[in-house]
């Protein structure tokens, strides 16, 4: 495809979303929850629209579709899995969404802190956490870079790309923080749902419609319909990679900061509800791009081209090519942008904030110089070019997985103290990147499940063995629990 083409199809999607995100911009946002949490007052729709938008990013049409790819049938089975462990939502969603009404947190760190009466509690796990969302903001990066680079064959650059990437999304976030990014992001979900699946019909008509296309799918590639199927998907990798996924929705806290956002319960289970329905058509549409890719071009040199090489070819027709293009260059955006909004939030509030009678207004312009800083170190991170973007998306995730035992103590048991955090997540945390850097697979388990249960361990045994805030754990655990009126 000609670089022109792209560019034009670049061109019109920044036209439209910064109309959208210069239009939210009614009301300045004069303090950390305004800009930050769109004022704990988004609506529904809106909320599934932008939770979708932030969740699903580079990792679904390019990464899942190049882990089909790679793996066959068995990252459906992944994905789907991640999508049980959003039922968490259904028992955290409510609890997050209460406590942060009643003690204005910004941030899920911020809510650790409190709750374990510690701020170094929340100023080391928002550390942990930029430690380890860095990698994943870099892979949105990376995804349009191989995105515009695979689609125009090498004319427009990997480092153009990520540059496009890099400037749009620090754009939307800066322009009305949350408001502008939640905005954006609805509009970018349905750009991301239609386009997608409506390439996905196309295809799937000229490969012979559905029952043709498993059929030349069995025949060809047999492998790629079972499980382990070509022995990508051994017991061990699959565990490795889903264990992260199914507490992504309370690990990683650009995702869990959002359930504080919803202007009443009513939303938050609209929210919940409108995620489910988007995520379960979605995931089938990257499911069956990857094996689209697989049966007309079987021998790529990397499974992450599968999306780029398919657009790029006579099956898809130039503009909707493009349509999709612009779709997941959009589900890159989107998700970039709301890790920048969370992680300068942490930095300000957490780690610059705590201690230091920082005012709110000093607060909220930390954080807003902060996004850009974020934005060039994911964009020197995404230049390394780590191979297979779904990998190096789990062991983001995977690293994350040591706030899970806090976050489940924090809500149900009172006996969790503060150096019980801090020794978790750094001991655990610790050893998620040693194995991570030395590519060592203990017992041929991967540095998810080792960290999870270290910091299960350590939690637990050295929590026992300290004092507890009491009165602030039965204060905390009691108003997430209390009902509000609707």
């Amino acid at each position: 495809m000609t670089p022109g083409w792209v560019w034009t199809g670049v061109a019109v999607y920044v036209a439209v979303a910064l109309v959208a995100a210069l239009w939210s911009r009614a009301g300045r946002s004069a303090d950390m929850s305004d800009y930050f949490l769109g004022g704990r007052r988004m609506g529904g729709f809106v909320s599934a629209m932008s939770y979708s938008a932030t969740t699903y990013s580079a990792f679904m049409m390019i990464g899942l579709a190049g882990l089909t790819y790679a793996g066959g049938v068995g990252a459906l089975g992944f994905e789907l899995l991640y999508l049980c462990g959003v039922t968490l939502v259904l028992v955290f969603g409510p609890r997050f969404w209460r406590v942060g009404k009643a003690y204005g947190y910004v941030t899920p760190t911020e809510m650790i802190g409190h709750r374990y009466s510690s701020p170094v509690a929340g100023t080391t796990t928002a550390l942990a956490s930029f430690v380890f969302l860095l990698p994943y903001a870099a892979v949105q990066l990376a995804g349009v870079g191989y995105l515009l680079s695979g689609m125009t064959g090498g004319a427009i650059s990997f480092t153009a790309g990520t540059l496009v990437a890099l400037v749009l999304a620090v754009a939307f976030a800066m322009i009305a923080g949350l408001r502008s990014v939640a905005w954006t992001d609805s509009l970018q979900s349905a750009v991301m749902m239609l386009s997608a699946t409506l390439v996905v019909i196309v295809v799937i008509s000229q490969l012979g419609g559905v029952g043709g296309f498993l059929d030349s799918l069995s025949t060809e590639h047999p492998g790629a319909l079972s499980v382990p199927g070509a022995g990508f998907f051994t017991f061990s990798t699959f565990l490795a990679l889903t264990l992260p996924w199914i507490f992504f929705s309370i690990s990683n806290p650009q995702v869990s900061q959002r359930l504080f956002t919803p202007g009443s319960m009513r939303d938050l289970r609209r929210m919940l509800i409108g995620f489910l329905l988007f995520g379960f058509v979605y995931t089938f549409v990257a499911v069956f791009w990857g094996f689209a890719a697989r049966l007309e071009f079987p021998e790529l040199a990397a499974a992450d081209g599968a999306t780029p090489t398919l657009l790029a070819s006579d099956l898809v027709p130039a503009p909707l090519a493009i349509i999709v293009m612009i779709g997941v260059l959009a589900a890159c955006v989107s998700t970039i942008d709301s890790i920048m909004l969370t992680l300068s939030s942490m930095v300000s509030r957490d780690v610059v904030g705590p201690g230091r009678r920082v005012s709110e207004r000093a607060q909220l312009m930390i954080g807003k110089l902060v996004i850009p800083v974020i934005g060039v170190l994911a964009y020197w991170f995404a230049h390394l070019q780590l191979d297979l973007i779904a990998v190096l998306s789990v062991s983001a995730s995977a690293g994350l997985l040591v706030m899970v035992p806090p976050i489940i103590g924090a809500f149900f048991w009172r006996r969790g103290t503060a150096a019980g955090v801090i020794s978790s997540v750094l001991v655990a945390g610790t050893l998620v990147l040693v194995l991570e850097f030395s590519q060592v697979s203990l017992l041929g388990q991967g540095s998810g499940i080792w960290g999870l249960a270290v910091a299960v361990t350590v939690f637990v045994g050295v929590s026992l063995v300290t004092s507890a805030p009491q009165a602030r754990a039965a204060d905390f655990i009691s108003t997430s629990v209390r009902k509000r009126p609707l």
